[in-house]
């Protein structure tokens, strides 16, 4: 057993039984259960939209390489410049390089996943550069030294009497403030930063190939400030973001707002197709477009595993997964947690991680709230056949599973023995069954059995 799979069992464990974190998670994720229902009503055919956008996802993975390569076309004609990394050091190496060439001192971003899994703050605090995390979750936990709870909600763990003490021990305030006066507070300390910062770096929702863009979605105008105050604006963002046209934003954003957050549209929707031109008053200087593998060839490699690109990052499938509601989105140690990191991180980070397909109870819950109708419980057992045919499992356990086959493909085997022989042997025999779940209780007749019995059949 990997160390990464040893300290997800022990976080697991011990947050499970929290019951002040279960409380705060059913509040947070109660909220988003309430209004997830109106968003949908805007909908006239949900089912379909859902279907049409996985088409289109379908034929953007499947055309990864061109629809890439047009997007690069279309944005260095405006002057952008695009920068191609297959791994974190690359991104990071080049994002180093503009630092210098910038001397920047004070860096804003706005929240980006991806700046998390080549963990851009601390990679950009060894070279003495502040950055500044200017979403108000991420804010809060930049302040806490934690990173994100959740890939929508970033301090989704957290109430706002957390929120509130937090403020009072890092940034000197009063204590028991009220939401409302957080935000002020959080509001005039970012904009001194967005004022002195040398670079802004944000994230993409989409890229869009046929016009050389990137959207950005966002409640709070963070991420507008971070590419338009600062000279040089960095973009960062996985391969798998390309959407082929713009038009195809009036069925993504809706679906990304509705499952992201319940809304019926995010309150900022922002196109950006590159730095200044002559003819216009604002924007950044300079713009450069990072676009990053680290692993997701992996993924698009595997012919059945490749639909997890699809993912647009909406957060529905962990407010929907009974696992992460009760071990929380620390457990994992990862940047992606819930279904879909279960689903991604093994291909992105190795097998070490093979272990998260596994946390799952199966219940396909994941997929049926995907907007995009990724089969998540299936790819999670497509990852869990993969690591047992590359030798990724244990002597016991492949041994363990072929005696539960060979008995389970033989009547006389499986009526042969009491139910309490049975249970010795599945509890005390096979340990693994019962390390993490409760003992298993045989009926002390098989339903073969019993349909003999009551059918008057004897042999």
């Amino acid at each position: 057993m990997s160390n990464a799979a040893v300290s997800f069992l022990h976080k697991s464990a011990v947050k499970a039984i929290d019951k002040e974190h279960r409380r705060k998670i059913n509040f947070n994720i109660g909220k988003y259960n309430a209004t997830v229902p109106k968003g949908k009503q805007q909908f006239a055919q949900l089912m379909p939209a859902r279907e049409r956008a996985k088409n289109v996802k379908w034929r953007a993975i499947e055309n990864l390489d061109s629809y890439l390569e047009a997007f690069e076309r279309k944005i260095t004609a405006r002057g952008a410049k695009v920068i191609w990394a297959e791994t974190t050091q690359q991104a990071l190496q080049a994002i180093g390089k503009i630092c210098s060439e910038k001397q920047c001192t004070t860096l804003v971003k706005s929240k980006s996943m991806v700046t998390e899994e080549i963990h851009l703050n601390d990679f950009l605090e060894n070279r003495g550069i502040e950055s500044v995390e200017t979403d108000l979750g991420e804010y809060i936990q930049q302040l806490d030294g934690e990173p994100p709870y959740h890939i929508v909600t970033p301090a989704m763990h957290k109430s706002k009497e957390d929120v509130a003490a937090l403020f009072a021990k890092k940034l000197g305030v009063p204590e028991g403030l009220t939401p409302e006066k957080l935000t002020q507070i959080a509001r005039e300390k970012l904009r001194e930063k967005y004022t002195a910062a040398q670079i802004g770096v944000t994230g993409a929702n989409f890229i869009i190939a046929d016009t050389g863009s990137i959207a950005i979605t966002e409640n709070e105008g963070n991420a507008r400030l971070s590419c338009a105050f600062p000279k040089t604006h960095i973009v960062i963002c996985g391969i798998e973001k390309v959407i082929p046209s713009i038009n195809d934003l009036s069925l993504f954003w809706p679906l990304l707002a509705t499952y992201g957050t319940g809304q019926q549209v995010t309150v900022y929707n922002t196109i950006v197709s590159g730095p200044r031109q002559a003819n216009e008053t604002d924007g950044p200087e300079e713009m450069y477009v990072i676009l990053l593998d680290n692993g997701r060839t992996n993924l698009l490699a595997d012919e059945k595993a490749r639909e997890a690109l699809y993912c647009i990052r909406c957060g529905a499938c962990l407010n929907a997964c009974p696992v992460y509601k009760n071990i929380g989105g620390h457990s994992y140690e990862t940047t992606y947690s819930g279904p879909i990191g279960k689903v991604i991180t093994p291909h992105l980070r190795g097998k070490d991680y093979k272990h998260l397909s596994y946390a799952s109870s199966l219940c396909g819950n994941c997929t049926e709230v995907c907007p995009v109708r990724i089969n998540l419980h299936e790819l999670l057992l497509h990852n869990r056949h993969k690591a047992v045919q590359t030798g990724d499992s244990t002597l016991t356990e492949r041994l363990a599973w072929k005696a539960w086959k060979q008995a389970s493909l033989n009547r006389k085997w499986m009526n042969m023995g009491s139910a309490n022989m049975k249970n010795w042997v599945v509890n005390k025999v096979f340990k693994g069954w019962t390390a993490h779940r409760s003992e298993l209780n045989f009926s002390q007749k098989t339903f073969n059995q019993l349909w003999h019995e009551k059918h008057n059949i004897t042999s």
